[in-house]
């Protein structure tokens, strides 16, 4: 199981979000990746409404998901988040999932986000308090992104 990451959210697989071949719908997994996402900003200790409050809001502008594995009605699955990168304007959600039970991995993904003013919808600079609060939480330095 992948330790290298520091934060994780357990999810429990409802019976809806499964198809007709009995494991979770693919889909599903960026549902996944975007509950621990929220859940890894209230544990850096900046929040959403953080970013509101701030006058910035970000878009989801790439993701990617890669199925390792399948799971199925009634499992529990770690979501594992960190931040990956952060850049200018740019930052990135890395994922990967796992069965909580064998340790199985079963996703893994990434998001890429784009700060921007609130009111203008302009790219702006990812806030400074984003950056200490993940730099306080993440146990290694960041690389910055590709873009952004």
């Amino acid at each position: 199981m992948e330790n290298s990451f520091k934060f994780f959210l357990p999810v429990q697989v409802r019976f809806a979000e499964t198809d007709m071949q009995g494991h979770v719908f693919f889909g599903n997994y960026f549902t996944y990746f975007d509950m621990g996402l929220t859940e890894y900003l209230k544990a850096v200790g900046h929040t959403y409404d953080d970013f509101l409050t701030a006058g910035v809001d970000f878009f989801y502008v790439q993701t990617d998901c890669q199925f390792k594995g399948r799971a199925f009605f009634d499992q529990t699955l770690h979501v594992h988040v960190r931040v990956s990168a952060i850049g200018n304007s740019s930052f990135t959600f890395e994922f990967s999932i796992f069965e909580q039970i064998s340790g199985r991995a079963v996703a893994t993904g990434h998001i890429t986000a784009v700060a921007i003013d609130k009111k203008t919808r302009k790219t702006v600079r990812v806030p400074e308090s984003f950056r200490k609060a993940v730099a306080d939480f993440e146990p290694v330095p960041l690389a910055p992104p590709e873009a952004g």
